[in-house]
């Protein structure tokens, strides 16, 4: 403003300059009477057209200079803001995937143990043999428990012979307490008549009570012989069942998944694990599901099973039991997802993911991983209002998606948040946001 200020007082000066000359060319002029001719009234039209160009170029140009100036600085000054790419913050979909890791096991798997001890005498099968029930699956030789079975044996024979004695004396003494009642009965029918005296009386009378008690002896004795022979076949029959578990054989139909022994090996009873037998056709996984989400699985739920193995398959699973509680060590829950297997190409120990459908009331936000800074004073994202302007806001994590994340708190459905903050972006400062789309967080 300074500048045309200057050139619209040189032009009035200018001006003035050559109205005084004009001036003093008329005062030495002689004075006529007669109008000013037409050369002198072009002149001064001509003048006063190259004054008012003179007023036009003097004002005009250097003020549309200056507003040219003006726009190319502040065009200048918006371009040398930092150009950053935001996205917004979404809200996950209502439905979404849990993904959590699981063993494949077998529903019914047994351990094989030996219930005789001896040496393995011979192995009929190893790993991957497919048994059937019964089936034999090795023989134990048992030295000592044969010698114990021939112990009771004769055992057995002596509790017998021994019974039979005492059935014998129990015969004799019904003969001997018969005859003695007899005889008693006889002489208390003389001494009745006084043809014997009363102590000879007495004394057959006497006999007979102790044939009597002899006779009820024996009939114990006979009982405790027979209880004892009972016992020494229970022994034996003991002995013998355990003989026939020399002959290890398969408690159901199944694969044999391990082998513990081989051909001489010491059996030691009840400690050896001989034999691992699992059925593959029907298999289960227990899965952890965390405190967040176990209020929305359900019994009956379907599952999705993959393995890294197997790219390209998944086998279909249901939710078939629950804990209906939380570990306080881990807080989580426990549940059994349980799937066929009919041709065998999932195997019990297999490490696989299991992706369970759960409904969320209210959907959580979502972000993309790449914006998370965390700092001394926990996660942050970097925010750019309306005015392009920053602010770090502090957010609460939940769950890792792996390309984005979910927020607990700290953000609003909308907001637009930096991707990868340079060192530029600070708090505070002024840039220029690039939107881009956001597909992770539609996708759960």
């Amino acid at each position: 403003m300074n500048e045309i200020n200057a050139a619209e007082d040189r032009l009035r000066a200018e001006i003035e300059a050559l109205k005084a000359e004009r001036n003093k060319l008329l005062a030495a002029q002689p004075r006529r009477t007669s109008r000013p001719s037409t050369g002198a009234l072009v002149f001064l039209a001509l003048l006063l057209a190259a004054l008012v160009a003179g007023g036009f170029f003097a004002g005009y140009l250097p003020r549309h200079r200056r507003q040219e100036a003006l726009a190319a600085e502040t065009h200048t000054s918006s371009e040398s803001l930092p150009v950053v790419t935001v996205v917004k913050v979404e809200r996950s979909a209502a439905k979404s995937e849990l993904v959590l890791p699981g063993n494949i096991q077998a529903v019914t798997e047994a351990p094989v143990l030996a219930r005789a001890s001896g040496y393995l005498k011979q192995r009929y099968v190893d790993i991957g043999d497919r048994v059937t029930e019964g089936q034999t699956l090795a023989e134990i030789e048992a030295p000592e428990l044969d010698q114990q079975i021939r112990q009771a044996r004769s055992a057995l024979d002596q509790a017998n012979s021994a019974t039979q004695q005492t059935e014998a004396a129990l015969k004799q003494g019904q003969t001997n307490e018969t005859l003695a009642r007899v005889t008693a009965e006889r002489w208390r029918n003389l001494s009745g008549k006084g043809v014997v005296s009363r102590q000879e009386n007495d004394t057959y009378q006497a006999q007979w009570a102790a044939q009597q008690a002899n006779v009820e002896a024996l009939g114990k004795a006979i009982a405790a012989a027979r209880s004892n022979a009972g016992a020494v076949q229970a022994n034996l029959d003991r002995l013998t069942g355990l003989k026939d578990y020399q002959t290890v054989r398969a408690p159901f139909a199944g694969v044999i998944t391990l082998r513990n022994v081989d051909t001489g090996a010491l059996i030691n009873e009840g400690s050896t694990l001989l034999f691992r037998v699992a059925q593959a056709g029907r298999l289960r996984t227990y899965v952890n599901v965390p405190q967040s989400e176990a209020a929305s699985v359900r019994l009956g739920q379907q599952a999705t099973l993959t393995v890294a193995d197997l790219p390209g398959l998944k086998f279909p699973g249901t939710v078939t039991h629950t804990s209906n509680a939380l570990d306080p060590a881990t807080r989580t829950m426990l549940i059994e997802i349980q799937l066929v297997n009919p041709d065998g190409r999932l195997l019990p120990g297999m490490y696989a993911q299991v992706a369970l459908s759960v409904e969320r009331s209210r959907p959580s936000l979502t972000v993309k991983g790449d914006t998370l800074v965390v700092r001394a004073d926990g996660p942050q994202v970097a925010v750019v209002d309306a005015g392009g302007k920053v602010h770090y806001a502090r957010i609460q994590l939940g769950r890792d998606y792996g390309d984005h994340l979910e927020v607990l708190s700290g953000l609003e459905e909308g907001q637009q948040v930096v991707v990868n903050p340079s060192d530029a972006v600070r708090e505070g400062a002024k840039v220029k946001p690039v939107a881009i789309e956001n597909p992770a967080g539609s996708k759960k």
